[in-house]
Formats: structure tokens, C-alpha cells, sequence
């Protein structure tokens, strides 16, 4: 393991002004935002699709990295270059999704483990050769009445260190997800308490499998209401408790947390994240690595007509760019209804 590499890439994913794109669904979620459109999902579809966005005007203004699915880690341009070499030679890290998925944990209704760490070496190192730089593993942490137990916590946050070591002994970045799902009625305070009870048992495992801190990126969720609350907590709140959490729990080593927005919606995502950057004395760089947020309404513009390419890249660029502003602190609620 290289540490002073890994140090590198990992501050190259959190450089100031971008973010991380995240276009790793896999073919069967791929497939559901494909049936919104009315679009086949095909291999053939999907690579056009992934080429509009990797080849949007002025992308490496303010995407830093790409987390690819290993189909898409194979695909080239139209015009027979791979994506890898497309992204890198726009200065953008190419990276590469390894879990196998959330599937049910044993003894444990309704909570899940993460699948994946079978293989992974070997997995791991042909993806170097692909070009991919870092990687993702997202754990899946959900709340309801009795549920998370400690034990899913910690069975989740142990396969993530392991995970983790693994990438950094084949020279990868290792992101590291831990995502508590915003699903449900669950207040703010809840939110803040699993996922204080997340960070602290991701963080013990990561030291006790002697994972390099300052070559790794967390990817952690916000403190937020659940979905269904009634009473969802403000913008402000959200961001106070968030980097509240943040600071209790994730050490300064780690070069940059690079938020999920799961399920929140682009302009939602794009002020909490403008918010917290906001706030004086962040010890790590505070950016994105957004999927649907970054990528909805580009799906929606180009419907899978080739036609309307140029308007599906315009509208990624769109959210690109606004999120690259909440970066350093200066995106504004409603800025999304004025830009272009």
C-alpha cells in the first residue's frame, strides 16, 4: 500500500469547487429509471446513457470523480475510448461500485448485511488494471420501532473496514457508506442518534483493521427527518445537526466527507450540502457524491431520444453546477427555478 498515493487520490475526489458523481446503479435499478421514460434497458442503451452525462460540456469543472458501475467500467465512448481513460484525461477520478447489495440479515427481521467481501481481492485488482482509482461499498442501516440492533450496526461497520482495507491494500480509495436510510417517520433527534451509533462503530472498525484514515472518503447520509414525519425539521436544522454528528464522530484525518442525498430531492440536497459549508471550522473538505440528484432531471430531458441529448446534458450540467456551488457555501434556495 501506497499511503502518500492514496492520500493523493483521496484529496483529488474532495478537490474544492467538485463533487462525485455516482452512476453506479446496477442494470436492475437502471432498469426502473429507464421504465419512468419509456426507454429499453439495454447495454447498448445504457452505455449512451452514461456517455451523455461523461461527455456534458465543462463536466471536470465540477465532478472530481465518477463511481461506475462494472459494466459501465467496461464500456467506451462512441468513439472506442473506455470511460476510464475519457474521465481521467478530464482530470476526473474514475471509481468503481464492489458490494454485491443489501440482503437480508439472518436472525434479524427487517435488517440487512451487505454481500461482497468474497472474491473482493481479486475483484479489486482487476479493477486497477481497468483504470478504477477508488471504490464504494454502501452498508444499509434502516430505522423503525425496534430496529437498528447494535448487532447490525456493527456486522454492517465490520464488513465495511474489511472492505476498506482490502482497497487500500490494492492501492484503491476506499469509500466508505454507511447510509441510514430516510425512510419512515422517524424524527430528526433519531436520525441523529443511529447515526451517531453508525459512525461509532464504523470508525472502531476501521482503526481495529489498521485502515489508513487520511486515504479513505466517508459517504455518510445527513441527519434528516424520515420521509413520512409530519413535521420534518427546516434546512438549518438539518445542517446544524449534521455537522454536530460529523464532528463528534468522524476524526480529522479523513481528507473529505462526500454526502448521499438519499432520496432528498436535487434542490434539497443542494442547500443542506450549501448550509453546512457555510459553517466556520470544518476539519475535512464537506462535497457531494450524488446519484439521483445529480442525474433526475438529466434523465427526464433526454428521455432516451437522441435528439434531446444536448438538453439531458444541459440539465446535468445544470446540477452540476449548482451543487459545485454549494461546495463553498453560495448555493441559494430558488437558485435552481433561475439557472439554465
Amino acid at each position: 500500500m501506497n499511503r502518500s498515493e492514496l492520500e493523493r487520490i483521496a484529496k483529488a475526489m474532495v478537490a474544492p469547487g467538485r463533487g462525485i458523481l455516482a452512476a453506479d446503479e446496477s442494470s436492475g435499478t437502471i432498469k426502473k429509471r429507464f421504465d419512468k421514460i419509456s426507454l429499453e434497458s439495454t447495454e447498448e442503451s445504457r452505455r449512451v446513457y452514461r456517455e451523455m452525462l461523461f461527455t456534458s460540456p465543462d463536466i471536470g469543472k465540477h465532478i472530481s470523480g465518477v463511481i461506475l458501475y462494472d459494466e459501465t467500467l467496461r464500456q467506451k465512448t462512441s468513439g472506442g475510448v473506455p470511460f476510464a481513460d475519457h474521465l481521467n484525461a478530464l482530470g476526473i477520478v474514475p471509481g468503481i461500485k464492489v458490494d454485491m447489495g443489501a440482503k437480508a440479515l439472518a436472525g434479524f427481521p427487517n435488517e440487512t448485511i451487505t454481500e461482497g467481501l468474497d472474491g473482493l481481492r481479486e475483484r479489486l485488482a482487476e479493477y486497477h488494471t481497468l483504470g478504477a482509482r477508488f471504490a464504494k461499498w454502501r452498508a444499509v442501516i434502516d430505522i423503525a420501532t425496534d430496529i437498528p440492533t447494535a448487532f447490525a450496526i456493527d456486522a454492517n461497520a465490520h464488513a465495511l473496514a474489511r472492505y476498506a482495507a482490502l482497497c487500500q491494500e490494492a492501492g484503491i480509495v476506499p469509500i466508505v457508506e454507511p447510509e441510514v436510510l430516510m425512510d419512515g417517520a422517524h424524527s430528526l433527534e433519531r436520525c441523529e442518534e443511529v447515526t451517531s451509533a453508525a459512525l461509532v462503530a464504523v470508525f472502531a472498525q476501521l482503526a481495529a483493521h489498521r485502515v489508513h484514515l487520511e486515504g479513505m472518503i466517508l459517504k455518510p447520509n445527513m441527519v434528516i427527518s424520515g420521509k413520512q414525519n409530519a413535521n420534518r425539521a427546516n434546512a438549518q436544522a438539518v445542517a446544524d445537526a449534521t455537522v454536530r454528528t460529523l464532528k463528534r464522530y468522524v476524526p480529522s484525518a479523513v481528507p473529505g466527507i462526500a454526502f448521499l442525498s438519499g432520496g432528498q430531492s436535487s434542490a434539497e440536497a443542494a442547500l443542506h450540502l450549501s448550509l453546512m459549508n457555510q459553517q466556520a471550522g470544518l476539519p475535512w473538505q464537506v462535497t457531494f457524491s450524488y446519484g439521483r440528484a445529480l442525474q433526475d432531471a438529466a434523465l427526464t430531458a433526454w428521455a432516451g431520444k437522441p435528439a434531446s441529448l444536448g438538453a439531458g446534458q444541459a440539465a446535468f450540467g445544470k446540477w452540476a453546477r449548482l451543487n459545485g456551488l454549494a461546495r463553498s457555501g453560495q448555493y441559494k434556495e430558488g437558485m435552481d427555478a433561475q439557472a439554465t
